[in-house]
């Protein structure tokens, strides 16, 4: 419905998109929608209806047109967090077509009333994503907080203790909950790695990450296991008789060409020792067992 709506929103005998860089700059996409009548209550419900009963999308964006000017009222609240008043604009234009669809003119409210909340809705959305590359809020209680602790905070520095005890008892929150959105909102996002400039290198966190391959730990388990790969199989081969040392090379150590490990299969050891593929198969996991316990003794 967002997207049909996009083509229908005629002014007079012209047209206007609901981008609001389509008239070429944002002060002339707000004066042109500071410019479309309001409508009056019985119009609003008269629209409404036929757009809820007869799917009518010329109803449908009347009812957006005249409504674009709270967007941009509410959109110029929130040009605090750096992001384009165009932008917001446009995000809270889909959260009033959102509104539009979902409005039902019997419940006796105004669209106006109804509206606000997908607006707010969907820029907050937009500023979640935008603000920061790493998300600051993710639950609700957390976005709740992000957005009050903003324009609660009397000034840009360190919050003091009572400060912090008055918006959580204001917002009904943990002191502890104010303070970890204090830091997330008080940090900065950091590039994870160096750019060059001038041809030196910035020293950035990537360059202090630690390779969990050198941890001691990490190497000491690889040592034990390159042992176990070379010396404890060689030594449980040798508890082996001959023949289930063959099955065992030929199954599972042997390579060919190729690289591909253990290309024998039980036939054609069946037919090297002249017997059956069964009896193959018995020698086999016996000789699996063996070396099993073998290893787990050289361990």
């Amino acid at each position: 419905m967002e997207r049909s709506l996009n083509a229908l929103v005629p002014i007079g005998s012209g047209a206007l998109a609901l981008r609001p860089g389509s008239l070429g700059n944002l002060d002339a996409y707000i004066s042109a929608v500071n410019r479309v009548p309001l409508l009056t209550a019985d119009e609003e419900i008269r629209l409404a209806r036929a757009f809820r009963k007869d799917g009518d999308l010329e109803a449908a964006g009347r009812l957006v047109l005249s409504h674009l000017r709270l967007v941009v009222a509410v959109a110029r609240n929130y040009l605090g967090y750096g992001l384009p008043h165009a932008d917001l604009i446009q995000e809270g234009n889909i959260g009033l077509m959102k509104a539009v669809k979902r409005f039902d003119p019997e419940r006796g409210v105004r669209l106006v009333s109804f509206a606000l909340h997908w607006i707010k809705a969907e820029i907050h959305e937009f500023i979640l994503r935008n603000w920061r590359l790493v998300k600051v809020a993710t639950t609700k209680a957390q976005r709740k907080l992000f957005f009050n602790l903003r324009s609660m905070k009397q000034r840009s520095g360190t919050m003091s203790p009572d400060q912090i005890a008055d918006v959580a008892s204001t917002l009904n929150v943990k002191p502890e909950e104010v303070v970890e959105m204090e830091t997330r909102l008080s940090g900065g996002d950091v590039a994870l790695e160096s750019r060059t400039e001038d041809g030196e290198e910035e020293y950035a966190p990537i360059a202090y990450l630690a390779d969990p391959g050198s941890e001691p730990v990490q190497v000491l388990e690889r040592r034990e296991y390159d042992r176990l790969q070379t010396e404890g199989i060689r030594s449980a081969l040798e508890g082996l008789d001959a023949r289930s040392r063959r099955i065992i090379e030929a199954r599972w150590l042997n390579e060919d060409a190729e690289g591909n490990v253990g290309t024998a299969t039980l036939h054609d050891l069946a037919d090297e020792f002249g017997v059956s593929a069964e009896r193959i198969r018995q020698i086999e996991a016996k000789a699996l067992q063996k070396m099993r316990g073998a290893l787990a003794e050289y361990a």
